[in-house]
C-alpha cells in the first residue's frame, strides 16, 4: 500500500470495488476523454479548412486516441497502459504542433502536463515533463526573446512542481484511505471487503484461464475460552501471531483475510484441492507447535474448497464453511475438504 498511485489508478480501484451504480466516478474516463477530444476537435476542423493537413492529421489522431483510450479504461477498469498512452499522446501532440506551427502552441503544454500528473505516477509525470521541456527548448530559444522563453520555461517548471507536490500528497492520502478500507486494523490481514475484491478477481481469472484456485477457511478452536481464561489482550495477541504464522508460510500471490472474530480465509491462487489441503495441514501444524499462550496449545480447524465451474463467491465460501463445520464436528484441530 506504500507504492505511489496515480489519481487514475485510484479511480480504477473505486470503480472495481464500488456498488456498480451509474455515478460520476464510474463515467470519469469517458467524461475526461470526451472533454479533451472536444477541446482539440475544433482545431482539427479549422486546420483542415485552412489546408494545414499535417497538423490536422495530428490533431485528429489525438482526438481519436482520447476517445479510444477513454473507452478502453471505462470498459476494462484497467488504467495503467491507457494512462501512459494518453500522457505520451498529449505531450507528443504539444511538441509536434510547436515544431509545425510555432512557439505560440507551447501553451498547450500546461493542460497536457496536468493530464500527465493526473493519469500517471508522480515520478513518471516529472520524468515526462523533463523530456517535454528538453524537446521544446530547441524550438523556443531561437524563436522568442530570452525573456519570453525564460517566462514560459519557469512557469512550466513551477506548474509541474506544484502538480508534483499535490499528486504526491494525494497519492499518500489515497493509499491510507485504501488501507483503512481494506485492512483489518488488529491483525493487518485483509478485511471482508478486501476478500470480496480478491474473490471477484480470482473468479474472473478462472473464467478466462481455467487455472485452479482454492480457499482455506480457518477458525481458532475454543477461542472464547482462551479469552475468558487469559483475557482479551491475550486473544488479540493470538490473532496477530496466527496471522504472522500464516503469512510467513503462504506465497505473495496468496492472500489472508479476517472475516470474523477468530475466522480467517486464505485464498490460494493457482492451487488445486490437493495442494491447498497440504498447505492447510501445514498451517494447522505450525499453529499447534507454536506456544501462543502459556500451558495451553492453541489449535485451528480448517475447511478447504476448490473453485468449481460457474460457482459464485458465496457458494464457494459456503462449501468451505461446510467443510470447516465438519472439521469441528470431527474433534477440532483438523482439516476437512469440501465436497
Amino acid at each position: 500500500m506504500n507504492e505511489e498511485k496515480s489519481s487514475a489508478e485510484t479511480w480504477s480501484y473505486i470503480a472495481r470495488t464500488g456498488s456498480g451504480e451509474s455515478t460520476l466516478e464510474s463515467h470519469l474516463p469517458l467524461i475526461l476523454s470526451s472533454i479533451a477530444a472536444l477541446g482539440v476537435a475544433p482545431f482539427a476542423v479549422m486546420r483542415m479548412m485552412a489546408g494545414e493537413w499535417l497538423v490536422a492529421v495530428i490533431d485528429t489522431i489525438i482526438v481519436v486516441g482520447f476517445i479510444a483510450l477513454g473507452t478502453l479504461v471505462y470498459r476494462t477498469k484497467r488504467v495503467r497502459f491507457a494512462s501512459i498512452a494518453i500522457s505520451i499522446l498529449c505531450v507528443s501532440g504539444v511538441v509536434s504542433t510547436v515544431y509545425l506551427r510555432g512557439p505560440q502552441q507551447v501553451y498547450w503544454a500546461y493542460p497536457a502536463l496536468m493530464v500527465a500528473f493526473y493519469l500517471i505516477k508522480p515520478r513518471e509525470a516529472i520524468l515526462l515533463a523533463l523530456v517535454t521541456l528538453a524537446a521544446l527548448i530547441p524550438k523556443l530559444v531561437p524563436s522568442s526573446s530570452s525573456f519570453h522563453t525564460m517566462t514560459i520555461l519557469i512557469t512550466i517548471i513551477v506548474t509541474c512542481a506544484f502538480a508534483y507536490g499535490f499528486s504526491l500528497v494525494n497519492s499518500r492520502q489515497q493509499n491510507q484511505l485504501i488501507s483503512m478500507a481494506t485492512i483489518d486494523s488488529l491483525t493487518g490481514a485483509g478485511n471482508r471487503r478486501a476478500l470480496e475484491i480478491k474473490l471477484a478477481e480470482v473468479i474472473a481469472a478462472f473464467k478466462r484461464k481455467r487455472l485452479p484456485v482454492s480457499l482455506i477457511l480457518l477458525d481458532i478452536d475454543h477461542f472464547k475460552n482462551v479469552n475468558d481464561v487469559h483475557g482479551h489482550a491475550a486473544g488479540d495477541l493470538i490473532l496477530q501471531r496466527i496471522t504472522e504464522i500464516v503469512n510467513l508460510r503462504i506465497r505473495v500471490t496468496d492472500g489472508m483475510y479476517r472475516i470474523g472474530g477468530e475466522e480467517f480465509v486464505v485464498v490460494v491462487d493457482g492451487q488445486d484441492i490437493k495442494s491447498a489441503t497440504y498447505l492447510a495441514d501445514q498451517l494447522r501444524t505450525l499453529v499447534e507447535v507454536n506456544e501462543l499462550v502459556p500451558d495451553r496449545a492453541v489449535t485451528i480447524s480448517l475447511g478447504v474448497a476448490e473453485l468449481q465451474v460457474d460457482e459464485t463467491s458465496s457458494d464457494w465460501l459456503h462449501r468451505a464453511d461446510g467443510a470447516l463445520y465438519q472439521a469441528k464436528r470431527s474433534g477440532r484441530n483438523a482439516t476437512s475438504v469440501a465436497k
